[in-house]
Formats: C-alpha cells, structure tokens, sequence
C-alpha cells in the first residue's frame, strides 16, 4: 500500500490516496463568491484523489478573514457550481469544507457587533480587516443557549447547500482554534450549561454539527478535521489525548467517512516535546479513515500507508505550488517552491500561475 494505491472512501473510488488539503486563499470575489480563478486553481489540481476546498463559511458571522468564500447564498452555490462541475470533467473528486471562525474574527466582519464563541473570554492574536488593517482580535460574546440551535442549523444548511453545488461530499472543519474546536477544548470553554464543563458536555455541539451533517449527506460522505495540540488564538486544552480519544471514539460510532487528524510530523504543526502522539493511537479508536495531515513528503507519506498507520495523506503547501503533485511524485521530479507572500494575496500571482511539469 502507497501513495499511488486506490482506496474507496465510502462509495468514492479514489485513484490515489494523496488528498489536497484544505488552504485558505482569500480570493472569493464580491458576496464572498468563488470566481473564475478559483475555478482554475482546482481544476488544475484535480489529479488528487480527493480535494478539499479551503474553509468556507455557512453564515456570515462565521467569517474572519478577508475574500473566504461561503455556502450560505444562492450566489455562492452558483460559483461552487461552476468549481464542482470544472474539477468533475477533468476527473476529480472534491469535498466543501464547513467552516465557522467563531471567535477568531473582527467587529469589522459583522456590522461592529462581537464576533461569538462559547465563552467571552479574551484572544491573543491579530487578523487583517476588509480594509487590509491588522487589528487585533477582540472579547467575543458568548452564544445563548438559545442561539446554538441555531448554529447547528446554519452547518445542516451548508451542508444542503454544498450538495445543491455538486460536491461530492462535505469536511467539518473542527479544527484550529475555530468555533467547534473552541467549545472542545477546556481552555476556551468555561460554560457551565450543557455545553460546558465535562468533556461530554463540551463534545455536545460538535457532535450535534455532526449528526446534523450527516442527516444530510449520510456518514459515508462526512468527514472530520481535528488539530489536538493546536494552540494559536489563546486555545488549549487540560488533556488533549483524553478529549481527542473521546471525540474521535464518538464520530466512530457515527460511522463518519474520515477523520482527517492534524499532527505534523514536520513543520511548525509538531506537537510539543513530551506530548503522546495521537496519530497512532487515534487508528485504533476511529474504526473508518485516518487522513494524516501535516509536513508529509512522499517519502513519510510512503511510509505511514506501508504501515497501516493511516488510509489517506493530506498535502498543502506542496499541493498549493505544485498542481501535478501526484504525478511529480510518481516521476520523483522536482518541486515548485511555494511563494507565502502570496498564499493570501489577490489575483493569479501564487494562485494558478504554479507551472506543470
């Protein structure tokens, strides 16, 4: 088993088992649309044996970032449209990732009003503004009991809205210090209702976003990203390998396609010295595919599949500068260097202008 072997993801039959990662771009167009370009971007990288979109917002409080793309309108369904139908003709397969920033966000964003979390509790960090300001991120307002029904529909309807675009399935980013990792972790969740406090209480919303997902699509086209050790934006947690277990123990029994696990093994994503890696130990408690993410080379990627240590291995940044990357692999042919001046900028410049063997 390698990186060039088939592997079925639920009903999908993927030719390879290198997936493009989702990647942030803030290149939508006006109403937060994905344009021509993104059209492109994916299109050319339909070689993957899955895509999966950059994060894109089911609401309009769940933005945080300048130029993202949503699921929320009619306009952005049409954009996604013509992505899905572009990235299908040239062979592809491809997965919307759901997203909410929760408090990592602006007043900026959202008519001056707080951006939401779980809890009202301050943020380190700083994000650019629609205007290209940095600012820095703000005390967010805690969500009503009340409001979190609504939050769990507003994912339920992107995901009806993602299949109304073609897509051939959905991610739930659960990742990365945004809305669903901060009602996870402990260090950002200091509710005291039935989405605070015990670990059961804290996996509530998550998994309510989850089941409500998959009502929609089925659990065989469903996944899961999760990033225990991550720690920007003031996030932590008291016991990350007991509250990771739980979760990815409780997507199991839900039958969730993928559970696609953030634990670089390079890279800035490493987890802390000292820390019990979750990669091995979460293969055996998510009975469906682990999708390992973070500084994979072919070589490492090589190696964990020869292992049975994960089904499928995620791939950024060389999938970002290199738009043949399976079969530069395949031909152990040099690399693209990928240019970060220009991961968040605007226009085809580090977009769609990475040249093809």
């Amino acid at each position: 088993m390698n990186l060039f072997s088939p592997f079925k993801l639920g009903p999908m039959e993927m030719p390879n088992r290198m997936v493009m990662s989702a990647l942030t771009r803030c290149r939508a167009v006006e109403g937060n649309v994905p344009g021509p370009l993104a059209v492109t971007y994916y299109t050319q990288r339909a070689s993957a044996g899955l895509i999966l979109t950059e994060a894109t917002q089911v609401t309009p409080m769940g933005q945080g970032y300048p130029n993202t793309p949503g699921i929320h309108s009619p306009e952005q369904v049409k954009g996604w449209i013509k992505v899905t139908d572009a990235v299908h003709q040239a062979g592809g397969r491809i997965f919307l990732q759901l997203w909410h920033v929760g408090r990592v966000s602006l007043p900026d964003f959202h008519g001056g009003e707080l951006p939401v979390a779980p809890s009202a509790l301050p943020v380190e960090g700083e994000l650019f503004n629609l205007q290209g300001q940095k600012k820095k991120l703000v005390t967010p307002r805690a969500l009503e009991l009340s409001e979190i029904p609504q939050v769990v529909q507003q994912f339920k309807t992107g995901a009806e809205n993602a299949m109304a675009a073609g897509f051939d399935g959905v991610e739930i980013h659960g990742a990365n210090g945004y809305l669903l990792d901060q009602f996870t972790k402990d260090g950002s969740n200091h509710r005291t209702d039935a989405y605070g406090g015990s670990l059961e209480n804290r996996l509530r919303f998550p998994l309510e976003v989850a089941d409500a997902v998959a009502e929609v699509w089925g659990p065989e086209r469903v996944g899961y990203r999760i990033a225990p050790y991550f720690t920007h934006y003031s996030i932590s947690d008291s016991n990350p390998v007991e509250t990771f277990t739980c979760l990815a123990q409780e997507l199991s029994r839900r039958k969730l396609v993928y559970l696609d696990l953030i634990e670089g093994v390079s890279g800035p994503r490493v987890p802390p010295p000292g820390s019990i890696l979750l990669t091995s130990l979460l293969r055996k408690e998510f009975k469906q595919a682990l999708m390992v993410n973070g500084g994979y080379t072919a070589q490492s990627g090589n190696e964990i599949l020869e292992k049975g240590g994960a089904d499928l291995v995620c791939y950024g940044t060389l999938f970002l500068a290199n738009p043949d990357l399976p079969e530069r692999f395949r031909k152990n042919a040099p690399l693209n260097a990928p240019d970060p001046a220009t991961y968040y900028s605007r226009g085809e410049k580090g977009y769609t202008d990475y040249p093809k063997m």
